[in-house]
């Protein structure tokens, strides 16, 4: 059994498609939402007991994205949180996968998203060596599974092609690997299945910059006008020449070309309706 933790977001859902119907099981959030309070780990393990030594995988896969929120916040909902689920459930031989960024390897100044992540990813990497089942899994940007969230830099050129306004940024030399969500799980199940552990990055090793995601994806929708290359001053600290090697259990279709599939999936957002504000 699949056991998901954040299965309504869009990482969650794209695991749950990523199995046969019946093999995953979804944690209702009520359920899990005191999980990140000292001392629930005890309370994580009374419900894992029914899968005590089974094969069964618990994903972490919740989790706060946009690095604007609270430290606090962050700290809660991506550490806490699945430093009680790994305490509780690892303890009955169920193997636990937690997420992260590629990021937390790249930036040497940490916003509170990446730090919480970091920590997360250290913490891992301590009970791995140590012989415990777990895993971190570093991803790349994901996209797909619904319309991308504004502070994503998807979601602030979906806003300009909607409202038809100019599109202010950097030159764009920043290096960034897109991957389709479902590609992400499919590959998520290879790494479970094969039983990894430790920290690893999962990267298909063919970024693109933020120049060539732009201007492919403004020309392609007819408003190459929209697009100021260079209004924007470009950030001291980012990957400008980072490349990660494709990770080895993964075959040379595991992920479908990012650009095409990027036009492709920005073009369906922009037919759906707005969401109600």
């Amino acid at each position: 059994m699949k056991l998901i933790i954040g299965g309504r977001g869009r990482l969650g859902q794209a695991l749950v498609r990523a199995w046969p119907a019946g093999d995953t099981l979804c944690l209702d959030r009520a359920l899990y939402d005191g999980w990140a309070h000292a001392g629930a780990e005890q309370e994580v393990a009374r419900f894992f007991a029914p899968w005590a030594g089974t094969a069964s995988t618990v994903f972490v896969a919740s989790g706060l994205l946009d690095p604007k929120l609270a430290p606090d916040a962050h700290q809660k909902v991506n550490l806490d949180l699945p430093r009680n689920v790994i305490a509780g459930a690892a303890s009955l031989g169920l193997k636990v996968v937690t997420f992260g960024t590629v990021m937390e390897s790249l930036l040497a100044q940490h916003n509170p998203y990446i730090q919480s992540k970091a920590a997360l990813g250290c913490h891992v990497a301590e009970l791995a060596a140590a012989g415990q089942p777990v895993t971190h899994v570093r991803v790349h940007t994901l996209f797909g599974g619904g319309a991308p969230s504004l502070f994503m830099f998807l979601g602030q050129i979906l806003a300009a092609l909607r409202q038809r306004t100019p599109f202010n940024m950097t030159l764009g030399n920043q290096l960034r690997e897109y991957h389709h969500v479902d590609d992400e799980a499919r590959a998520i199940r290879a790494l479970d299945a094969a039983g990894v552990s430790g920290v690893l990055d999962l990267s298909h090793g063919e970024p693109v910059s933020l120049r060539e995601l732009a201007t492919t994806v403004f020309a392609a929708c007819g408003a190459a006008d929209l697009l100021h290359l260079g209004a924007l001053a470009e950030p001291l600290e980012e990957n400008y020449s980072t490349v990660f090697a494709r990770h080895p259990l993964l075959g040379p279709q595991a992920y479908r070309p990012a650009l095409p599939v990027i036009v492709d999936f920005l073009k369906a957002c922009m037919a759906q309706p707005l969401p109600p504000e």
